[in-house]
Protein backbone atom coordinates (compact mmCIF):
# COMPACT_ATOMS: atom_id res chain seq x y z
CA UNK A 1 0.00 0.00 0.00
CA UNK A 2 1.21 3.41 -0.77
CA UNK A 3 1.75 6.57 1.74
CA UNK A 4 -0.90 8.57 -0.76
CA UNK A 5 -3.47 6.21 -0.03
CA UNK A 6 -3.25 6.56 4.16
CA UNK A 7 -2.16 10.07 4.18
CA UNK A 8 -3.85 13.14 5.06
CA UNK A 9 -3.87 15.82 2.59
CA UNK A 10 -5.46 18.50 4.40
CA UNK A 11 -3.06 19.45 6.12
CA UNK A 12 -2.17 22.25 8.76
CA UNK A 13 1.06 24.15 8.73
CA UNK A 14 2.80 27.45 10.12
CA UNK A 15 5.65 29.21 8.75
CA UNK A 16 8.93 30.19 10.66
CA UNK A 17 8.19 33.68 11.24
CA UNK A 18 4.68 33.03 12.93
CA UNK A 19 4.72 32.96 17.05
CA UNK A 20 4.65 29.73 18.95
CA UNK A 21 1.03 31.10 20.57
CA UNK A 22 -0.51 31.09 17.16
CA UNK A 23 1.35 27.42 16.59
CA UNK A 24 -0.39 26.58 19.87
CA UNK A 25 -3.49 27.53 19.30
CA UNK A 26 -3.44 25.73 16.11
CA UNK A 27 -2.37 22.76 17.48
CA UNK A 28 -5.01 22.85 20.18
CA UNK A 29 -8.09 23.99 17.89
CA UNK A 30 -6.87 20.72 15.21
CA UNK A 31 -6.25 17.94 18.19
CA UNK A 32 -2.70 17.47 16.87
CA UNK A 33 0.50 17.31 18.40
CA UNK A 34 2.66 18.61 15.75
CA UNK A 35 2.66 21.24 12.67
CA UNK A 36 5.17 21.60 9.61
CA UNK A 37 7.13 23.75 9.25
CA UNK A 38 6.81 25.25 5.82
CA UNK A 39 7.85 29.00 3.45
CA UNK A 40 5.38 30.42 1.89
CA UNK A 41 6.47 27.98 -1.37
CA UNK A 42 5.59 25.44 1.01
CA UNK A 43 8.96 23.83 1.05
CA UNK A 44 9.56 21.94 4.50
CA UNK A 45 11.86 24.01 6.62
CA UNK A 46 10.74 21.53 10.10
CA UNK A 47 8.19 20.44 12.91
CA UNK A 48 7.19 22.13 15.90
CA UNK A 49 5.51 20.14 18.18
CA UNK A 50 3.57 21.12 21.24
CA UNK A 51 6.51 19.96 23.54
CA UNK A 52 9.31 22.02 21.67
CA UNK A 53 6.65 25.29 22.68
CA UNK A 54 7.30 23.83 26.13
CA UNK A 55 10.33 22.71 26.88
CA UNK A 56 11.86 25.70 24.20
CA UNK A 57 10.14 28.67 25.17
CA UNK A 58 7.37 28.34 28.00
CA UNK A 59 9.94 26.34 30.55
CA UNK A 60 12.94 29.46 30.03
CA UNK A 61 10.33 32.36 30.49
CA UNK A 62 9.73 33.67 26.58
CA UNK A 63 6.22 34.70 25.58
CA UNK A 64 4.91 32.47 22.87
CA UNK A 65 3.23 35.15 21.50
CA UNK A 66 6.61 37.12 20.46
CA UNK A 67 8.86 34.54 20.00
CA UNK A 68 8.95 32.92 16.31
CA UNK A 69 8.42 29.13 15.84
CA UNK A 70 11.46 29.23 13.83
CA UNK A 71 13.67 29.51 17.10
CA UNK A 72 12.00 26.64 18.14
CA UNK A 73 10.97 24.10 15.40
CA UNK A 74 12.88 20.69 15.00
CA UNK A 75 15.17 21.12 12.19
CA UNK A 76 16.41 17.78 10.16
CA UNK A 77 12.90 16.85 9.25
CA UNK A 78 12.25 12.67 8.06
CA UNK A 79 10.06 12.87 5.47
CA UNK A 80 8.24 10.47 2.93
CA UNK A 81 6.95 10.74 -0.33
CA UNK A 82 3.64 9.78 -1.35
CA UNK A 83 4.62 7.12 -3.59
CA UNK A 84 6.55 5.35 -0.98
CA UNK A 85 5.04 2.01 0.36
CA UNK A 86 3.73 2.78 4.11
CA UNK A 87 6.18 0.10 5.33
CA UNK A 88 8.78 2.27 4.51
CA UNK A 89 7.07 5.17 6.61
CA UNK A 90 5.98 2.77 9.86
CA UNK A 91 10.18 2.11 9.38
CA UNK A 92 11.33 5.75 9.17
CA UNK A 93 8.88 6.53 11.74
CA UNK A 94 10.56 4.24 14.15
CA UNK A 95 13.87 5.00 13.28
CA UNK A 96 13.23 8.77 13.81
CA UNK A 97 10.70 7.94 16.83
CA UNK A 98 8.24 10.38 15.47
CA UNK A 99 4.37 9.49 14.98
CA UNK A 100 4.05 11.46 12.04
CA UNK A 101 5.70 12.46 9.56
CA UNK A 102 5.22 15.02 6.40
CA UNK A 103 4.91 13.66 3.37
CA UNK A 104 6.66 15.69 0.33
CA UNK A 105 7.61 16.11 -2.80
CA UNK A 106 10.53 17.92 -4.71
CA UNK A 107 10.51 19.48 -0.78
CA UNK A 108 7.07 20.99 -0.61
CA UNK A 109 4.15 19.24 1.79
CA UNK A 110 1.27 17.45 0.07
CA UNK A 111 0.00 15.84 3.51
CA UNK A 112 1.11 13.96 6.80
CA UNK A 113 0.76 10.22 7.76
CA UNK A 114 0.53 9.29 11.12
CA UNK A 115 0.98 6.11 12.92
CA UNK A 116 -2.29 5.74 13.33
CA UNK A 117 -3.39 5.89 10.09
CA UNK A 118 -1.18 3.23 9.50
CA UNK A 119 -2.51 1.52 12.37
CA UNK A 120 -5.95 1.96 11.08
CA UNK A 121 -5.33 -0.50 8.05
CA UNK A 122 -5.92 -4.04 8.67
CA UNK A 123 -3.25 -4.99 6.67
CA UNK A 124 -0.60 -2.68 7.88
CA UNK A 125 -0.91 -3.86 11.79
CA UNK A 126 2.61 -5.70 11.93
CA UNK A 127 4.43 -2.46 10.42
CA UNK A 128 2.47 0.19 12.80
CA UNK A 129 3.18 -2.48 15.76
CA UNK A 130 6.74 -2.50 15.44
CA UNK A 131 6.80 1.93 15.05
CA UNK A 132 5.49 2.22 18.13
CA UNK A 133 7.68 -0.32 19.78
CA UNK A 134 10.74 1.31 18.34
CA UNK A 135 9.35 4.80 19.30
CA UNK A 136 8.22 3.78 23.00
CA UNK A 137 11.72 1.71 23.28
CA UNK A 138 13.28 4.26 24.96
CA UNK A 139 10.92 4.54 27.69
CA UNK A 140 11.84 3.79 31.11
CA UNK A 141 9.47 2.53 34.02
CA UNK A 142 9.82 4.58 36.97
Amino acid sequence: MKVSELMSDSTVSVTPEESAGLASRLLSRHNIGSLPVCDEDGHVHGVITDRDIVTRCVAVGDDPEHTPVGQLMTRGVISVNPDEDVERAAELMGRGQVRRLPVTENGKLVGVISLGDIARTSSCHMEAAQALEEISGNIQSR
